[in-house]
């Protein structure tokens, strides 16, 4: 699957120093890519998968 003409995004809060992810809305959910080695193929995640992964992250699910 072509991803190439898709606007990739990476967070504002990124670090710089090339340690980030990049993401991209598909018509089928979200793409996630390494920031430093887009040679690697995307992850592909459904929007449900996304918003479930999202709700996570807010609900503090992910916190050390």
């Amino acid at each position: 699957m072509d991803l190439s003409h898709l606007p990739w995004k990476k967070s504002t809060r990124s670090s710089g120093n090339g340690a980030c992810v990049e993401v991209a809305i598909t018509g089928e959910g979200v793409a996630v890519r390494d920031t430093k080695d887009r040679t690697k193929g995307p992850h592909i995640y459904t929007h449900a998968e996304w918003d479930a992964f999202i709700k996570g992250v807010k609900d503090g699910e992910f916190d050390l």
